[in-house]
């Protein structure tokens, strides 16, 4: 794992069904994510917030709403993400809403072939975010990235990172989902996702689900963790757009990123989705810096780091 972090805030709900996600980056710079981070023996350096169009609020157009903004703010997060992989440095992109991972994970695609790299993808999510133009209820894009990044969807979308599809979807792990719409079940079962979902963990234990998820993780994997905070459950992480209760605990959360963190692979992270207009005095934030302070390496105990 790279030990020099940069912070790439984008400030944007442009995929989202609710106001506030744009508020998020600065929430988690309220929570001292550098110094956090920097507590951990990391260089950090904050690159600012990125630029791109307001957020129109208009209904969709055929099944997308607000597809060229959306389409603008991934190929600059795209850039973002793929400029710092170049410079060997590991890039955390602090959202915004989830619709980002687009633009982010199509840049370590791309870094991955440039490099002959192996791909894991770990999407910590309450929803499988595999939804399309047809399937869409609401046509919000932030329910649409993986399966975009896995070729489904318009052409200005699935290109971005100069490869269709930017990914394999055996590549993917969804950890926590536990809200799916009926025809996006479908799909997800059609292209083949690994999905430890609620009841998975409920059964089997977080322990199990993370093991199963980091199978095969060596030396030449990439490992990108794509972290929505409304993976949380809502008790301990009220500040989301799109709750679903029954979500992981603060203990299984921790475990979940003690175990990434354990592989010393972690090599590029999103945190999205956190929305303080629906916080409760930064306490989502919080807990989120908390967690991301786990990925990087904090641990109850003292344990001899991976190799």
């Amino acid at each position: 794992m790279s030990q020099n972090i940069s912070l790439i805030g984008a400030p944007t709900d442009i995929g989202a069904g609710s106001r506030g996600a744009s508020m998020g980056p600065e929430a988690l710079r309220v929570a001292n994510i550098v110094a956090v981070l920097e507590s951990q023996g990391l260089n950090v350096i904050d690159r600012g917030n990125l630029n791109g169009p307001h957020n129109p609020w208009l209904p969709p157009v055929n099944g997308y709403r607000h597809l060229d903004e959306v389409v603008a703010w991934n190929t600059t997060v795209h850039a973002a993400v793929y400029l710092e992989l170049q410079q060997g440095r590991l890039p955390v992109l602090l959202g915004g809403d989830h619709c980002l991972g687009l633009g982010s994970i199509s840049a370590v695609a791309r870094h991955c072939r440039d490099q002959g790299k192996k791909l894991r993808v770990l999407w910590l999510d309450a929803h499988a975010d595999f939804n399309t133009n047809v399937l869409t209820p609401s046509g919000n894009i932030h329910g649409m990235p993986v399966a975009c990044l896995c070729g489904y969807g318009p052409d200005v979308l699935t290109g971005i990172g100069g490869l269709v599809p930017a990914i394999n979807p055996k590549w993917v792990r969804q950890i926590g989902i536990r809200s799916v719409d009926a025809g996006e079940k479908r799909l997800v079962h059609q292209a083949g996702l690994d999905v430890f979902d609620m009841r998975y963990i409920d059964e089997m234990g977080m322990r199990a689900a993370m093991e199963m998820a980091l199978a095969l993780v060596d030396a030449n994997t990439h490992l990108h963790v794509s972290f929505d905070v409304d993976f949380l459950d809502p008790d301990i992480a009220p500040g989301v757009g799109t709750t679903v209760r029954g979500g992981p605990t603060y203990r299984e959360a921790q475990l979940c990123m003690e175990m990434i963190a354990d592989t010393g692979r972690l090599a590029s992270l999103d945190v999205m989705e956190l929305n303080p207009a629906f916080d409760v005095r930064n306490r989502t934030a919080e807990v989120a810096v908390d967690l991301m302070e786990s990925l990087f390496g904090k641990s109850t105990l003292m344990r001899q780091p991976a190799g």
